[in-house]
């Protein structure tokens, strides 16, 4: 049975051979944590921004997008707290030299335990079946009771120090639990220390006399600064939100796990401006609202859970994260957040410009709360593509290695294959695409025999296989093959556009 590392290394390993992920720079061996979305990586990751857009944007009346530059006005990050406050508690391993987020240490020590209580829970669902009250096991369950006090031991002191930045009681929290080092096994640890994330520029040409600025750690704040104009131009009325989509830079020590945690990485945010008293009703539906988008994908029920924060971030009265079972375990793929009033607060302080909302229902004016939604769009490229990879046994014995990522974010949608090189065959199939390419991303392959070339195909994901022989030349039909099911079909070709569109349109997803 493969480990959790080895499905990762297969991952990463598919994602260069078939041109989805390739290492930065890779002729100059490379820079850490930084990668290049190749060919069919690149088509995937824009299938991914429209299905975010069209639900986010198109979907919702009340919901506009901007795209802010990535260079702002430092006095953004003063007020935003990320000068100050955006650090990360980090420890080294004496004996391996291994560096780590001394939060994430703990948090995954009572991730272990918390999946001790979900084990529990299956077993109950297991013997019980539709009679099984999950509420009332865990809520007198010996086993789950004895695992919720001992989160409850590790959380309240974990709370507290993150809050206070005890650093050395955190510390002190990672000697008690006796964690080890995941690559040494030994619990030989240094202090915490805290490191800012902000990668720091100059702007100007002179160095002496330019500015210092900072490659912007988050999208968000280019929204905030922003959101007076887009009301009053909008003409927008509360409730109303503003998305995203924009790349965003952190210089991480702890970068690993692939495109899981990048340096330079792209996000897909909203901030929803409601009106103060009414955010956690609004938190509320956004939760309910985004883990439906995720799970309309199909990728599985289990892949999902909520993790609600145990530390809040500077700005937030409420937080969760959507996890995803990734191949290294369940991670955070979404935020939602409720951020108060505290960004534009801030920047109204440091600015010294009112950006209030004048409500007119309510004929006074007031500063928005906002509810956030934040999403890491390689984290998304990383778990449709690692819950898409198949090791799949054939009936005559033979194996095939398949990409099953859902049809209409798929990077090609048809590939067209000429039976021969000779007859008019290809000239048939060139003409085919000509009809096709504008609607879908189609792909013409001539080399090899028809089984080779259906077998690359499965490899990128492209969810249907047109095959022109010299009946179609005759009949104007060609046989479709579906990735999923492998079943072939005779088809005329008048109807291909509407029997490609049925599986591979985005409204299947957003209906």
């Amino acid at each position: 049975m493969a480990t959790n590392e080895d499905q990762l290394k297969k991952v990463i390993a598919h994602a260069k051979e078939y041109g989805f992920v390739f290492q930065s720079s890779e002729i100059y061996d490379g820079l850490s944590a930084i990668y290049d979305y190749a060919q069919n990586g690149s088509e995937l990751k824009n299938n991914i921004k429209e299905y975010w857009w069209t639900a986010m944007v198109r979907m919702n009346e009340n919901i506009v997008g901007i795209d802010s530059a990535i260079f702002m006005h430092p006095t953004t990050w003063k007020a935003s707290g990320h000068v100050d406050a955006f650090n990360d508690p980090l420890i080294d391993n004496k004996d391996s030299k291994k560096r780590y987020r001394a939060d994430v240490l703990i948090e995954e020590f009572i991730g272990k335990i918390e999946a001790k209580i979900d084990k529990e829970v299956k077993k109950g669902i297991k013997r019980f079946g539709d009679d099984f009250d999950v509420k009332q096991f865990k809520a007198t369950n010996p086993n789950v009771l004895r695992n919720q006090e001992k989160i409850k031991a590790i959380s309240d002191p974990f709370k507290e120090a993150m809050s206070l930045e005890d650093l050395e009681g955190v510390r002190q929290l990672i000697i008690d639990l006796e964690i080890a080092c995941p690559v040494s096994g030994s619990k030989n640890w240094t202090d915490v220390r805290q490191f800012n994330l902000m990668f720091g520029t100059e702007l100007g040409s002179v160095a002496g006399d330019a500015a210092k600025i900072y490659l912007r750690p988050e999208t968000a704040q280019g929204i905030f600064v922003n959101y007076l104009n887009v009301q009053k131009t909008g003409r927008m009325k509360i409730p109303f939100g503003i998305a995203q989509i924009g790349k965003a830079f952190r210089n991480e020590i702890v970068a690993r796990q692939f495109i899981f945690r990048m340096r330079e990485f792209e996000q897909m945010e909203m901030q929803f401006f409601v009106k103060p008293g009414t955010e956690m009703e609004w938190y509320n539906h956004w939760k309910d609202a985004r883990i439906k988008w995720h799970k309309s994908l199909g990728l599985g029920e289990d892949a999902y859970r909520f993790h609600d924060h145990i530390k809040m971030a500077h700005y937030a009265n409420a937080a969760t994260d959507i996890e995803f079972k990734f191949p290294m375990g369940f991670k955070e793929l979404e935020g939602i957040h409720s951020r108060t009033d505290f960004d534009l607060k801030a920047h109204e302080e440091h600015s010294g410009k009112k950006l209030k909302y004048f409500d007119n229902e309510e004929n006074k004016s007031y500063v928005p709360y906002v509810v956030e939604t934040s999403i890491g769009l390689d984290r998304m490229f990383l778990a449709i593509l690692s819950n898409a990879l198949h090791e799949e046994k054939l009936e005559d014995g033979s194996e095939r290695l398949v990409l099953k990522i859902p049809a209409p974010l798929a990077p090609v949608k048809v590939a067209v294959f000429p039976l021969t090189k000779k007859d008019g065959l290809p000239d048939k199939a060139r003409d085919i695409i000509d009809e096709l390419k504008i609607d879908y991303n189609c792909q013409y392959e001539e080399k090899d025999n028809i089984g080779k070339r259906y077998r690359r195909q499965d490899a990128i994901g492209t969810p249907y296989c047109l095959t022109v022989d010299h009946q179609s030349i005759e009949n104007n039909t060609v046989t479709i093959r579906d990735r999923d099911t492998m079943k072939q079909d005779r088809v005329a070709i008048a109807d291909l556009s509407k029997i490609i569109g049925e599986k591979v349109n985005l409204r299947n997803l957003l209906r």
